[in-house]
């Protein structure tokens, strides 16, 4: 099931049931999104050796921009997402309904990493920005940019499935 069925479930729940039976409300519980794997990336240094390998989900169209890794339990420490954007850009997140701290990689459009921030609260509304315009955003359980010794201007490179 794809994102967009999800919310459109998700929605079609809520207009449905909107009448004030408290006791059916309550019980209901979200479809749990699952991870797909459209692509694996890897992590480069700048001498372009492998730092890590990752499982990765593509975020490329404005829907997928706008819910990233919202409502998500979990993810297992070899995943992320990654957003392509159209256009490098400043850019800038927040962590409104997501669940799980991030570390948010900023990428150029050349990929290297333009600049990490860790640690990322869950469900907090603040404003999270790139240094300089970005092309790519990918986002990771948080730690994870200690744990693989990410730096500013390391590399991505991705192979979709």
């Amino acid at each position: 099931m794809n994102y967009k069925s999800i919310l459109i479930s998700l929605l079609t729940v809520g207009t449905i049931s909107c009448k004030k039976d408290t006791t059916t409300k309550n019980n209901v519980k979200p479809p749990e999104i699952v991870f797909k794997h459209e692509a694996n990336l890897s992590i480069l240094d700048s001498l372009k050796t492998t730092k890590i390998d990752l499982e990765i989900e593509i975020a490329d169209n404005d829907f997928e921009h706008q819910t990233g890794l919202m409502y998500r339990k979990k993810m297992e420490l070899n995943r992320g997402m990654l957003f392509v954007f159209d256009k490098s850009e400043m850019k800038s997140f927040y962590m409104k309904n997501t669940l799980i701290p991030l570390d948010i990689i900023f990428i150029d459009y050349n990929k290297q990493i333009i600049n990490i921030v860790k640690e990322a609260k869950p469900l907090k509304e603040e404003s999270i920005y790139s240094e300089s315009p970005a092309y790519y955003v990918l986002e990771v359980n948080a730690g994870m940019s200690d744990k693989w010794n990410l730096n500013k201007g390391d590399y991505i490179s991705f192979t979709k499935l």
